[in-house]
Parts: structure tokens; C-alpha cells; sequence
């Protein structure tokens, strides 16, 4: 079966249409995606994170800043992510620069999480090395305790990052590995985009 019957123009409307599917039939976060950097020594770092939003300007996802993602994309603030919805037989790619999220955006996703997640943001120093685990508990125990109550504010190390796609593509599986490949592409922002199918 072809993977599009019709060649969408819009990259981003065909994955919002994946992601339903997704959503309505993956098991387990079907906004799971693999998140590709590459650190100070020039080797790859990948690793799974949530997709928080997705719209024209890319897909966002949200880390601590000073967590080793966080510092790998603030030294090469390009990345690539990878989806894949195994019930579907599917898959989508992106590639592009990253950037971040305005403050306003970060804050109301923030408020959005549950208490305890909002605290743990504060209590974790992400990717750096924890001699105990108790250690991390304590710094929860403190933060719970410093705020009791709901308004608990977003730490200033904490925030979103958008990848703006300027590759996307989508894979279908198919009978004898005969796969099915369509990649777009654009140079910018702001170019159209360019469509080619691709041997599997």
C-alpha cells in the first residue's frame, strides 16, 4: 500500500494526522520520541523524551537546561528526532536547528504538570553524578516543604526547546521490505517545501 494516495503539501498536517492515529492505537505514549545531539567530543547522544507540542514553527519538548542535552544543544543547537509507533509499522524523522521556547510558553506548560513533577524540576540536577539517592530525596522534601501549596514557580534552569524541521520523513512499512519513503525538505524556514519519494 502506498504510503500517501495523495502527496500532502504539508509535512506538518500529515504527521498531526500520524500522531491521532498514534495516539488512538500506540499502547504506550504514542508522543515518545528519540532525540538525537551531538556532544562537546563530536559523538552522538540519543535518548527518549515527550513531544509537548507540535505546529508550523516545529516540535517542542522540554528539558533542564543544564542537564547534558541541554548543554549539547547550546553548543550545537541542531538536532534530530525520531518517532516510531511499532502497532502502526511507522515512523517519521525530523532534522533541524533548535531554539527556545518564549517564557510564556514555558510557564504555562510548567503550570500544566502535576506537583510533584513541578517539584522534582527543582530537586534534580539532571546528568550530573548522584553519590546517594538520598541526597535526591532530600532536595525534594526540601522544595515540597519551601512550597506547600500549588503556586510552586518554574526554575530558571528548566524550559522548552523547539526543533523548526527543515527534513521530515515518513516510513511506512511494507511486505518484503518493500518500505515505503516519502522525505521533505526545505533549506529555511520560511522556503517551501520539497517532496521525493526514496528507495526503502
Amino acid at each position: 500500500m502506498s504510503l500517501f494516495t495523495d502527496i500532502p503539501s504539508d509535512p506538518i498536517a500529515a504527521f498531526d494526522d500520524w500522531l491521532k492515529e498514534a495516539a488512538a492505537g500506540e499502547p504506550n505514549d504514542p508522543n515518545a520520541m528519540s532525540l538525537a545531539t551531538v556532544g562537546p567530543d563530536g559523538m552522538p547522544n540519543a535518548r527518549m523524551v515527550l513531544l509537548k507540542g507540535h505546529d508550523a514553527r516545529g516540535f517542542v519538548f522540554y528539558t533542564n537546561l543544564d542537564s547534558q542535552k541541554g548543554n549539547e544543544l547550546a553548543a550545537n543547537a541542531k538536532a534530530a528526532l525520531c518517532f516510531h509507533w511499532k502497532s502502526l509499522h511507522r515512523q517519521v524523522r525530523v532534522q533541524g536547528p533548535i531554539s527556545s521556547v518564549s517564557d510564556e510558553e514555558a510557564d504555562a506548560y510548567y503550570a500544566s504538570r502535576g506537583r510533584q513533577s513541578r517539584i522534582g524540576a527543582w530537586a534534580s540536577k539532571q546528568s550530573r553524578t548522584l553519590t546517594d539517592r538520598a541526597e535526591l530525596e532530600a532536595a525534594f522534601a526540601e522544595i515540597d516543604a519551601k512550597y506547600p501549596g500549588e503556586d510552586i514557580p518554574r526554575p530558571p534552569n528548566w524550559s522548552g526547546r523547539r526543533i523548526t524541521p527543515l527534513r521530515i520523513e515518513f516510513w511506512q512499512d511494507g511486505a518484503h521490505r518493500l518500505h515505503d519513503r516519502l522525505a521533505f525538505t526545505r533549506t529555511t524556514a520560511d522556503a517551501d517545501w520539497q517532496t521525493e519519494r526514496l528507495y526503502p
